[in-house]
């Protein structure tokens, strides 16, 4: 039996509303900020906002779909008996969020069979929700829903490529192929998180790029950009759908050549 996906993407949207109402109090407020990292080495910080939009989040699926999984970057795996399974990260972009800035985004996922066929990205306070579904994708913005279709025929000297920072990119094989890239393109921008896979999908980046994503980073965005054309893959080898090295192209052409002038810069 073929899922209701429409009935899925409405609940997937509703979710977006659940979270916004409980994160916005929190967005541009005194904030208590913690590091999980436990280290001091590598800030890894995390709100109340993060934690009040993942409970609501849970309380609303568990409400509505009682056996559905959820895995969550705050609250861990709470396994279901179904087929289907959100992958959830109430605030991806605590460091935007945290400092006052609009980068940061809910990314709200639904994984069938352990792949994400549904993606919601939204971000409130600008008022654009990104969703994307086996039938296309859409931004949702003022009341109005707009197709999204990704920038085909653009070779990589001519491509613009967004990804958070190029610090991020840590191992010898990460930092020579990342180098190459950048040396390769017409443009390259940095800090903006899941929001570069989004503009990339509707069309106004070319390529949107991240290493060592989780797979409550990347999930919600891949319907999004395979929704509207594009593709996303790995530069080392990564299942996109668990996290890994992602790389997003809008064309399977642009992705190819991204990805081989990567690994044609691995150190010997």
């Amino acid at each position: 039996m073929t899922p209701d996906w429409t009935r899925l993407a409405d609940f997937a949207l509703h979710l977006a509303g659940v979270s916004a109402d409980a994160i916005l109090p929190w967005f541009r407020s005194p904030l208590v900020v913690e590091d999980k990292s436990g280290s001091g080495k590598a800030f890894d910080p995390v709100t109340e906002g993060d934690r009040a939009g993942e409970r609501a989040l849970r309380a609303a699926i568990a409400a509505q779909f009682p056996d559905h999984g959820i895995i969550g970057e705050e609250y861990g795996e709470t396994p279901g008996t179904s087929p289907f399974t959100w992958v959830l990260d109430p605030v991806d972009g605590t460091r935007s969020f945290m400092i006052g800035m609009p980068n940061w985004a809910t990314l709200i996922a639904l994984y069938h069979h352990g792949q994400p066929v549904i993606g919601v990205m939204n971000q409130p306070h600008v008022g654009e929700c990104f969703l994307g579904t086996p039938e296309g994708a859409w931004l949702h913005r003022h009341g109005e829903a707009k197709a999204l279709k990704t920038r085909r025929g653009v070779p990589l000297r001519a491509a613009a490529i967004g990804t958070t920072a190029p610090e991020l990119y840590h191992s010898p094989d990460d930092a020579a192929g990342f180098a190459a890239l950048r040396q390769s393109c017409r443009l390259m921008r940095y800090g903006g998180d899941a929001y570069f896979f989004c503009l990339m999908a509707a069309g106004h980046l070319d390529i949107a790029m991240d290493a060592g994503l989780q797979a409550f980073d990347i999930g919600a965005l891949i319907p999004i950009i395979t929704g509207a054309g594009g593709v996303v893959g790995s530069w080392s080898g990564d299942d996109p759908a668990q996290g890994g090295n992602i790389i997003s192209a809008g064309s399977p052409a642009l992705l190819d050549e991204a990805i081989a002038v990567m690994q044609a810069k691995k150190p010997a």
